[in-house]
């Protein structure tokens, strides 16, 4: 597994991350041995980053990778976690918290539920609008001079954000989706993270399914699936966006590799400062996705993909309405 680091001041990471979300729930029920074997083949092959968040199931993303992580050498991964996002007992959600004072609850809560001391990666999994970045930077801030965090970390802001917290403290890496079909970031974002010295964590790579080259019309998702409620799953949108599936297709079979390998070897051939991270649920998945870190892709390559996905070619918002608002950037 190659290595790369996530910008000037953050960790050395495998070249290829995994996300942990799935494993509770958000694409509809899964396998909770399946979820850990996965986990422990991730670390087999390499993979030293696992992404995240404490609101992820309200906690049990956390409590399986603690079960997953047991007896491993606590300096073999390093774990990025969100948090911030407010839940109701009904899975509803409330907003964000990153009041100072919260950030520290949400951390303790953290370390308890992954039985470790300290957070590699920590970082807000959207910006609180009525409370200043500075004001939720400097609670982290102090978590990594008290110890209990090693690096700052941000997600899904905007660049003028992303310099604010940058002031108060080094930030290691920007978490954001991207992929062929959401290129919002390469507008204003990717500039200014490599102005700036920081790292991009991508997730999304694979658009939650929808370009890894297994999602079909006639598929609907599961009770509980978040895809259930996604614009580019809906309707004519997604016979639209599995039309520019198909179009990949032809290019992977001429690469003599499978979709979703294309589509994430292209995010990592987007410059070795972008780490993406596969949402695996299964060892098949993850076994499939782990050659693309290998996949070279040529100038004649990316040309080929780019006819197949023109920027701005997918249908639908990324996220429901409801959830646009909170984002730095758009699709």
């Amino acid at each position: 597994m190659q290595t790369r680091t996530l910008g000037s001041t953050g960790p050395a990471v495998s070249a290829l991350g995994l996300g942990a979300m799935g494993m509770s729930g958000a694409y509809g029920a899964a396998d909770r041995a399946e979820s850990t074997a996965t986990v422990h083949a991730a670390l087999e092959a390499g993979v030293t980053l696992i992404d995240t968040a404490d609101f992820y199931a309200m906690g049990h993303n956390e409590l399986l990778l603690a079960e997953a992580l047991r007896g491993r050498d606590r300096d073999s991964y390093r774990l990025s976690v969100k948090f911030g996002m407010l839940r109701g007992p009904g899975h509803e959600f409330g907003g964000q918290d990153g009041r100072p004072e919260a950030v520290k609850n949400f951390l303790a809560y953290s370390l308890t539920r992954l039985g470790t001391d300290h957070i590699d990666i920590y970082r807000p999994a959207r910006l609180d609008p009525a409370i200043p970045i500075e004001e939720t930077v400097g609670a982290i801030k102090d978590m990594i001079d008290a110890g209990y965090v090693r690096h700052l970390g941000l997600s899904e802001v905007d660049a003028a954000t992303v310099r604010r917290a940058h002031a108060v403290h080094p930030v290691a890496d920007l978490q954001i989706e991207y992929s062929l079909i959401s290129r919002a970031v390469e507008a204003d974002i990717l500039p200014t993270l490599r102005e700036l010295g920081i790292g991009l964590s991508a997730y999304g790579v694979l658009g939650r399914g929808l370009i890894s080259g297994h999602w079909t019309a006639a598929r609907s998702a599961d009770p509980g699936d978040n895809r259930s409620h996604s614009p580019r799953f809906s309707g004519a949108n997604v016979e639209h966006n599995l039309a520019l599936v198909e179009a990949l297709r032809r290019v992977a079979e001429a690469k003599e590799c499978t979709v979703a390998q294309l589509a994430i070897a292209w995010v990592a051939a987007q410059g070795d400062d972008i780490v993406p991270l596969v949402g695996a649920r299964t060892r098949e998945r993850l076994a499939e996705a782990l050659p693309a870190t290998e996949l070279k892709l040529t100038a004649d390559d990316l040309a080929e993909i780019e006819k197949a996905v023109p920027p701005g070619a997918a249908r639908g918002d990324r996220y429901p309405s409801a959830f646009m608002s909170s984002l730095g950037v758009g699709n």
